[in-house]
């Protein structure tokens, strides 16, 4: 297969974790007797220093001619006081409209290997833990009407939280028909006690059910969620929820796996075109160290295979690879225990690339 693929390496250490990920899909086009093309494009922070914008238009342009997206990172504190527009995560919500990805899934998956990195008591998350969030990316307060006003002779600020019933819809039905290959439940978490878009929310993905009567349906109330994550995760299945929601309690669900560094993530539109990325940020501080995590990216590209090109063999032989170093005892600083031995971002990238071969 010949395969055309956007490359962001983004900032901070997205340079870094993407140069592993690349590395990986590499190995396996060699061992599947694939190609991959890589067209690199600039967004982010680095996009500005060097065109002036966080998202240039020739980025948006070959992403639309690719057939799917790598991303690495975009954002951090050199560029925390540009106004909100543009900001480098602006380019993110640019990137998300402009390739109509609206469905923003989120595994959160323990492996048995890091077990004792999960920081809640053992009965909690005995025998493993596998759900996925389902988030809705286009729609919600991040893209609704926002500005400033005067009031009472202070000044304040809003942001719209507005969904059409159409958006609800295509995401609930992304949500069941993943419930569907899964455990055939869904929770769906809104706050309809108290905003009108939630009651609209919830009638609707009532309405979207009857078409997976094989699908339990629950909801919840965000706050409520939030605590349940915490308290007992192995209820859920799918959890599907809005965009401001979904943010949140995907890195909660996240934490609750061990790591942030170890979850992939990926933003789809119709047809399975998708943006493929870590749901870690840039994490500068720890830029250019070789200490980064590249796992959660070269599981984003397995995702990316497996969801876009339906390429499982060569999906499930880089979890494997990633399941096998970590069973092996290699661990990066942000999973390693004290007294540990870590692992640098390039040498782990490079064991995983060996497992590859051992494996297929």
């Amino acid at each position: 297969m010949n395969i055309n693929l956007a490359v962001i390496r983004g900032d901070g250490i997205g340079p870094e974790v993407t140069a592993e990920a690349i590395k990986i899909l590499d190995e396996i086009a060699s061992l599947y007797n694939h190609k991959f093309n890589y067209n690199e494009v600039l967004a982010g922070g680095v996009a500005i220093d060097e065109t002036g914008e966080c998202l240039p238009e020739i980025t948006v342009k070959t992403c639309k001619r690719s057939d799917a997206v790598i991303l690495g990172a975009v954002g951090g504190p050199k560029w925390d006081d540009f106004p909100g527009s543009k900001r480098p995560e602006q380019a993110l919500l640019g990137l998300r409209k402009a390739l109509n990805l609206y469905a923003n899934i989120r595994p959160a998956i323990m492996f048995d290997a890091l077990s004792d990195a999960c920081p809640l008591k053992e009965e909690l998350v005995k025998g493993g833990l596998n759900l996925v969030v389902v988030r809705e990316l286009t729609g919600g307060i991040y893209f609704g009407e926002k500005g400033r006003k005067i009031v009472d002779g202070y000044e304040a600020a809003y942001d719209v939280e507005e969904y059409n019933v159409m958006e609800i819809e295509r995401i609930a039905k992304t949500a069941f028909e993943l419930a569907m290959k899964r455990n055939k439940k869904v929770t769906s978490v809104d706050k309809a006690n108290v905003l009108e878009s939630s009651r609209l929310w919830r009638s609707t993905v009532n309405n979207v059910s009857k078409d997976y009567p094989k699908v339990e349906l629950n909801h919840q109330y965000v706050d409520n969620a939030a605590m349940q994550i915490v308290r007992n995760p192995k209820q859920y299945d799918v959890i599907l929820t809005s965009n401001l929601f979904g943010d949140i309690l995907s890195d909660e669900a996240s934490q609750v796996t061990g790591s942030i560094g170890m979850l992939p993530s990926s933003s789809l539109s119709k047809g399975n075109f998708g943006m493929y990325e870590p749901i870690h940020g840039s994490a500068p501080d720890i830029a250019g160290q070789n200490i980064a995590n590249p796992m959660a990216t070269i599981l984003s590209c397995a995702m990316m295979l497996r969801t876009t090109f339906n390429l499982i063999k060569e999906a499930d032989t880089i979890e494997s690879a990633v399941t096998k170093t970590l069973n092996d005892g290699y661990r990066t600083m942000d999973i390693a225990k004290p007294r540990e031995k870590v692992t640098g971002t390039k040498e782990i990238g490079d064991i995983i690339k060996s497992n590859l071969k051992i494996l297929i």
